[in-house]
């Protein structure tokens, strides 16, 4: 029987995650998007949630516990409910982590899990997005050319999460006719991290460039060793995870816009009595639903082991329009009061709109 309901376990990380979201994250969602900077003293305590370090195994330092895609997406949602930049940032050494913990070699576990499963905050980075306007993340223009033992990194990367303290970063590049990704630590030669960029939304965000200026690494660096990795399952489970992320953003979107019609008055009565207003609140709810069952039909394709390429594919694309269809629709219930930074709706407008144009940014 198939059963669209959660189980007790992924009950108890959704209350914990929610939990955790209203006590730790919404208080200073406005601070950090008006600095421009995630607290260091929050990244540590989200590192003590153990998000990262308790799913990878044993034998590596981490806590061995299973890992559910399905359930990491529910986590997702529910941190990004709070806030989707602290989200991001909380999550964000997952990113570099489980890409080994899934296709590395076991040399690669061996030497980069444990540097995740320390006492303090740690991370490595995915650098996917690149700067031209039609870049595909399945079709890269970056390039990896072998020589010898070795190979020869060249091209550039965009909206690298934390490239201003990762230790590692996992780059993907043309390798022949197939995908490739390698680790390339931060002080690699030839090897640029740019400036923190400026963006529209996930202000709080640091996300920087990568420039690989014929960036030299050895055989040990191609991910899954001489074997390689499937690098579009790791683009599946980005997607996946940045759909839950942006399903977050709205219900955030739609819990803050139902009360605040029944408490509004126009003419005499709450707005949410107006009909333009309840329908525009209903279908909010109904695509949110929708994009709901599509995050957990690509998260429980992933975490069966099956091709997961057009579901992700697919859970994205519509959270993407359907993220900033909500925010804008919230935007416009508040009328004047959602273009002012006294409510929270024009900044998740802001997330939304940058959320769906990007690549790489967080996983399950």
């Amino acid at each position: 029987m198939i059963s669209f309901g959660m189980s007790e376990e992924q009950e108890l990380v959704r209350d914990a995650m929610r939990e955790f979201a209203a006590d730790a994250i919404r208080p200073i969602a406005r601070e950090c998007d008006e600095a421009s900077e995630i607290p260091k003293d929050f990244l540590d305590t989200a590192w003590t949630l153990g998000l990262t370090s308790t799913q990878i195994p044993e034998q590596y330092g981490g806590a061995g516990e299973e890992r559910s895609l399905v359930t990491n997406a529910i986590l997702l949602e529910e941190l990004a409910f709070g806030d989707a930049t602290l989200a991001i940032g909380a999550l964000a050494p997952s990113l570099f982590a489980n890409a080994i913990v899934d296709q590395g070699s076991e040399d690669q576990k061996k030497t980069y899990l444990p540097l995740f499963c320390g006492e303090s905050f740690a991370t490595g980075s995915l650098a996917v997005c690149e700067p031209d306007a039609f870049s595909d993340a399945s079709r890269p223009r970056a390039i990896a050319e072998p020589k010898g033992d070795s190979f020869i990194l060249s091209g550039r990367k965009t909206k690298v999460v934390f490239g201003d303290r990762a230790s590692h970063f996992l780059v993907t590049a043309r390798l022949g006719d197939d995908l490739g990704a390698f680790i390339v630590p931060r002080d690699a030669a030839g090897l640029k991290i740019g400036e923190t960029e400026k963006n529209m939304g996930l202000r709080a965000l640091t996300t920087n460039t990568l420039d690989l200026e014929r960036v030299e690494v050895g055989s040990d660096a191609l991910l899954g060793g001489a074997a390689g990795a499937d690098v579009q399952q790791i683009l599946n489970t980005s997607r996946a995870g940045l759909s839950a992320v942006m399903l977050g953003v709205s219900r955030a979107v739609l819990e803050y816009c139902v009360p605040y019609t029944k408490d509004r008055i126009a003419f005499d009565e709450p707005i949410s009595k107006k009909q333009s207003i309840a329908f525009r609140l209903a279908d909010m709810h109904i695509e949110q639903h929708a994009l709901r069952q599509l995050v957990w039909q690509a998260a429980s394709l992933l975490e069966h082991g099956e091709d997961a390429t057009r579901a992700a594919w697919i859970a994205r694309s519509y959270a993407a329009e359907k993220s900033m269809w909500i925010a804008d629709n919230g935007v416009q219930i508040l009328g004047g009061h959602g273009f002012i930074r006294e409510h929270p709706v024009e900044m998740w407008f802001r997330n939304a709109r940058t959320l769906g144009v990007l690549e790489g940014m967080v996983t399950l």
